[in-house]
């Protein structure tokens, strides 16, 4: 950035904290951010003490009108001005660059947490397990009915051309651990997406007139539709029976409900009192109580987030938000003092080590420590 526009920026962004930007100002500033997301030597452009003046001015101005933001999570509360996020993503940008230079005293600790990877153990239906993270790609079962292979950190089950006189069905069961996940093909070509600390299962080839996988924790499934076979998934309280392709089911044991979020088509939620069609963006929730309900109009994207290697909340209190990084970076979470009740929003790879997470969190106000494999919340 020139000097010219150096002086430019500063003096839109002193228009934008006093509230005298035009329209036209405020459309000049998301170009300005424009032209910043694409420039990795951004951090050179303002010095230490002008990144932290404008951090406490806008922190100051978030206080008093519109609450604390960064990026790319904020607290909410109203919005009364739109435009303002983007010179919050914008400082934010500023200050992850000079972070990069300047370690965070997350970074500056002997302990970082790195991001989890593909990683899972399969068990087999005599009892034998396969560490996948340390095998080759190719085949490394056979069963009857199929063999497994591995390819391109996926497992796939290839179905003999004839299973038709298989008598006995065998199970095996893909586990992940905290820090891992999986993509799985099944032997009808149903396509799984399993998250960390979870696991599923499965025949080894799909016989009789349904079929039925076991779910502990989350996965997503693309599944092949067959009205004579139907695909069930079965969890700790309910039933779901596939009338079309695309869903996320979240049971995990420590979270306050299990959910069945809809992407795509229709299922049927079988519960212990009633059955429940839901239809695309309509969540079917079994609460911790037994009682249970149906919310519309679901942010899909923020639910399927981690199929796509993100993290991503909606107005998500930060218990929710701890649970998933526990998950993802293998890791204990202990809370000191009082739990904040605000709510976040915000997006970011899960490819960063957990300090960058944390360091954008706490720019919001919350105070981290990393102890070895635990996280202090302050």
């Amino acid at each position: 950035m020139s000097p010219h526009l150096k002086k430019e920026f500063q003096r839109l962004v002193e228009k934008y904290l006093n509230g005298n930007a035009s329209p036209e100002e405020i459309d000049a500033i998301e170009n300005y951010y424009a032209h910043f997301s694409g420039d990795p030597d951004v951090s050179d452009n303002l010095n230490e003490d002008e990144i932290n003046t404008l951090k406490a001015s806008i922190r100051q101005k978030i206080d008093t009108h519109i609450d604390r933001a960064t990026m790319p999570f904020y607290r909410k509360r109203s919005f009364q001005a739109a435009a303002s996020i983007l010179l919050f993503l914008m400082i934010g940008l500023l200050v992850a660059g000079r972070l990069k230079k300047q370690p965070a005293k997350f970074q500056a600790q002997k302990y970082d947490l790195a991001p989890g990877g593909n990683k899972a153990t399969l068990t087999l239906a005599n009892g034998s397990t396969i560490d996948l993270d340390r095998m080759k790609n190719g085949v490394l079962a056979t069963q009857p009915g199929t063999h497994i292979t591995k390819q391109n950190e996926q497992l796939a089950y290839d179905p003999s051309a004839d299973n038709s006189t298989l008598t006995e069905v065998s199970y095996n069961t893909l586990t992940t651990p905290r820090g891992g996940q999986y993509q799985l093909t099944l032997a009808d070509g149903t396509k799984v997406w399993l998250n960390a600390a979870s696991s599923l299962k499965y025949p080894t080839t799909f016989t009789g007139n349904e079929r039925v996988v076991e779910l502990t924790g989350e996965a997503y499934f693309e599944v092949v539709h067959n009205a004579k076979q139907p695909f069930k998934v079965k969890t700790v309280n309910q039933l779901i029976e596939d009338i079309g392709t695309r869903f996320d089911v979240n049971s995990y044991l420590d979270e306050d409900a299990s959910k069945t979020t809809l992407v795509e088509g229709s299922v049927k939620i079988i519960g212990a009192k009633a059955e429940t069609m839901i239809k695309p963006g309509q969540q079917y929730l079994i609460n911790d109580n037994g009682t249970s309900e149906v919310k519309n109009d679901v942010d899909v994207d923020e639910v399927t987030a981690w199929k796509s290697g993100m993290f991503q909340f909606n107005n998500a209190d930060i218990k929710t938000i701890m649970r998933q990084i526990s998950r993802w970076y293998n890791v204990d979470v202990e809370y000191r003092g009082q739990v904040p009740a605000s709510t976040y929003h915000g997006r970011i790879s899960r490819n960063s080590n957990a300090s960058a997470v944390l360091k954008i969190l706490e720019i919001s106000g919350i105070n981290f420590t990393i102890e070895g494999r635990k996280i202090i919340v302050k």
